[in-house]
């Protein structure tokens, strides 16, 4: 981790009724902060755009019972 990675920074965020809403429901499930959970949003957020650009436009999930799904992005 480079020192410039390593800082802190602040941000102010507005979200919407539905943000707000998967937030509490997210921190809820998870006890984590709300920092936490906006933090790890956003490394998900990251690597599923990542999975997306390698998958063609979508991503592919195998479920435990052998069903795929297909999740397109918008």
């Amino acid at each position: 981790m480079t020192e410039a990675s390593s800082a802190l920074t602040k941000v102010t965020v507005n979200l919407i009724p539905r943000g707000v809403d998967a937030l509490e429901r997210a921190c809820a499930r998870t006890r984590d902060t709300k920092t936490d959970t906006i933090n790890r949003a956003i490394v998900v957020h990251a690597l599923v755009l990542e999975l997306v650009e390698r998958g063609g436009g979508h991503l592919t999930v195998r479920h435990p019972n052998g069903s795929i799904e297909r999740v397109h992005l918008l």
